[in-house]
């Protein structure tokens, strides 16, 4: 049955099938040929589709960082301090949820330690803060809530009296460490209810675009809206620093790209080795076809197809070791093995290419000296 199969491919593929037979006379040289390629194409996709992975996370960061937009007094402004009015300005332009923050410093006190502050405050602060112990009540007007970082600087927690300002206030809430907020940042600062801020005015007015690419055109158009005729305004989003962070990502992904195309290299190099070892082996062979009408042609291409074939088979191999090896990053950064942009699967693609066309060439320069030889020498051996 095995002896029919191999005839019939025989008969309609016979260059392949006979390149096929070629390289399995010598397994073992060809397992490693082929293994070079494999670790060549791993390099280069999964270092790609993870380099994706961490880029496409870290955006998934910049989306909760990057996405506010900050109004401030302008130059042309006639105050330093926003006012009900400039909130309803800004309200009224946007379709966006706005949030206003007030800010100064304190002196605060535990004990017998003490320091200087961020005095905060912001209107609905249940959204706006992650709570780590205690909680904010709704409808806030007692009591004082305290970043993670000051909170461990003074030794206080949930329920602890601390003095701010002279004034003797209790802790109802412990802020989580890390706060995502870039414009409304807790983890060193104390934040009591707006109505109990020293401060009358606002400091600033923030907006949340849901995603650093809608705050980015949010801002241009509320520039041009709030500032028609004076610069009464200042508009500022994070995009120059978005933008720095993603060309950096970028630059490193191309980096490590290249060390997998210089692993692919390495390998081309075990390919050039193994078919210049086949050519001289066979060169008795390859011969006595020449001798039966064998053109230069036909032996260029059998043994070109040669290295194709362990260039297939490596790429293929490495294509689906870096589907496994994506998965589990993607997993583990994404929370979703199967998060694969069309970026990771042009990597895969550019890999598996890459892998065959490094064959092809590294079995070129054998392929054509064992074609080139004249068939007298080479049936001499």
């Amino acid at each position: 049955m095995s002896r029919r199969f191999s005839a019939r491919l025989l008969e309609r593929f016979p260059l392949t099938t006979l390149a096929w037979r070629n390289l399995t006379r010598t397994r073992v040289r060809t397992s490693l040929a082929i293994l070079g390629i494999l670790v060549g194409v791993v390099a280069i996709a999964s270092l790609g589709v993870t380099g994706v992975a961490f880029q496409e996370s870290q955006v998934d960061s910049f989306d909760r960082i990057g996405s506010t937009v900050l109004i401030e007094p302008g130059e042309d402004a006639d105050s330093q301090r926003l006012d009900a009015d400039d909130r309803r300005l800004v309200q009224s332009n946007t379709d966006y949820p706005t949030y206003t923050f007030k800010q100064t410093t304190a002196n605060v006190s535990h004990l017998r330690t003490d320091t200087t502050a961020p005095l905060k405050s912001v209107n609905q602060p249940r959204e706006q803060t992650t709570v780590a112990e205690g909680s904010i009540p709704v409808g806030w007007r007692d009591g004082v809530a305290v970043g993670s970082g000051l909170a461990e600087e003074l030794g206080v927690g949930v329920g602890d009296a601390m003095t701010i300002e002279g004034e003797t206030q209790r802790v109802v809430a412990v802020f989580a460490e890390n706060e995502d907020q870039r414009v409304f940042s807790t983890d060193e600062a104390v934040v009591v209810p707006s109505e109990r801020h020293p401060n009358e005015q606002y400091t600033g007015i923030y907006l949340e675009a849901g995603s650093f690419a809608s705050a980015f055109a949010e801002r241009d158009r509320l520039d041009s809206a709030l500032n028609y005729q004076e610069e009464r305004y200042a508009v500022q989003d994070f995009e120059d620093a978005v933008s720095q962070i993603l060309q950096l990502l970028a630059q490193i992904n191309v980096f490590l790209v290249g060390i997998g195309a210089v692993s692919l290299f390495v390998a081309s190099v075990s390919i050039v080795n193994v078919m210049l070892m086949s050519t001289i082996e066979r060169r008795g062979e390859i011969g006595v076809f020449r001798a039966v009408g064998y053109q230069r042609l036909a032996v260029l291409r059998l043994l070109l197809t040669e290295a194709l074939l362990m260039g297939v088979v490596g790429a293929v191999l490495g294509v689906v070791l870096s589907l496994a090896v994506g998965a589990a990053v993607n997993q583990a950064l994404l929370g979703d093995p199967t998060a694969f942009s069309d970026r990771s699967l042009q990597y895969l693609a550019f890999g598996f290419c890459f892998g065959l066309v490094a064959s092809l060439l590294a079995g070129l320069y054998p392929a054509w000296r064992a074609a080139s030889d004249p068939p007298v020498e080479s049936l001499r051996g």
